[in-house]
């Protein structure tokens, strides 16, 4: 067992919360990565996105949606959680002559895009947030973001925060130069990035999952370069290998 015991459990809106986990990380190579929860009573796991981490913790942000993520927000500290940590492939940062990326995050797509942004900036690269929810009373860690120094442009649908619209109204309203694209958040919005940017870039996926580890093969989906699971050969995959068609 891989136990983790939960040192906060904390709202940031009506329905997102943080979670900060103290346990072994070793397995943490590259933000992008996520972890899988049980949670009694379920039988599969719940896949949730690292924010943020260090040598003793892990901080996820999580909303909820269905039974499992209500299970989590009643969780107190002290409690301990048995958790498959270090999923994923994550992103790559070594780009050749990437300077000013771009980094885009719509809803709980946000989280994983803060321990991308530190490790950029601790590569002496330059980059962009723009952040996309529906409303003002969504938006959560915008602070954190702009503490880390960087230019963050919030979006909401209904114009009650930053720039009405979507995040690529954002890109068009405040001429954002940038020379590379990583994002995460709902297909609606991978697949307007994906048809509007220019650049090469990095997605990250969405998608249900058995196991976590590519054993299952249930999260497969079809590429321009083959099958790829979404949990071992993904969450991250390049622009030039996405085929929304298919």
């Amino acid at each position: 067992m891989n136990l983790y015991k939960i040192l906060s459990n904390t709202p940031l809106t009506k329905s997102v919360y943080k979670m900060v986990l103290e346990g072994d990380t070793s397995a943490i190579t590259a933000p992008g990565q996520f972890i899988n929860i049980e949670l009694t009573g379920k039988f599969l796991r719940r896949p949730i996105s690292i924010c943020d981490w260090n040598e003793t913790t892990i901080t996820i942000i999580y909303k909820v949606v269905g039974e499992g993520t209500r299970q989590m927000a009643e969780m107190k500290e002290g409690e301990t959680l048995d958790i498959l940590v270090g999923l994923g492939n994550g992103f790559n940062t070594n780009i050749e002559k990437m300077k000013h990326p771009l980094l885009v995050g719509g809803g709980v797509g946000v989280p994983p895009m803060y321990g991308l942004a530190k490790k950029l900036l601790a590569e002496g690269k330059r980059p962009t947030m723009i952040m996309g929810f529906n409303t003002a009373e969504e938006v959560f860690y915008y602070d954190e973001f702009v503490a880390l120094g960087l230019d963050v442009f919030v979006t909401t649908v209904d114009g009650t925060g930053g720039t009405k619209g979507f995040v690529t109204d954002a890109m068009e309203q405040n001429g954002i130069l940038y020379d590379y694209l990583y994002c995460c958040g709902p297909e609606p919005m991978l697949k307007a990035l994906h048809r509007g940017v220019m650049t090469s870039g990095q997605f990250s996926f969405e998608e249900r999952m058995g196991c976590g580890f590519g054993a299952c093969m249930g999260c497969s989906c079809k590429t321009l370069t083959g099958y790829k699971r979404i949990c071992k050969d993904g969450p991250i995959m390049y622009k030039e290998e996405i085929d929304f068609e298919k």
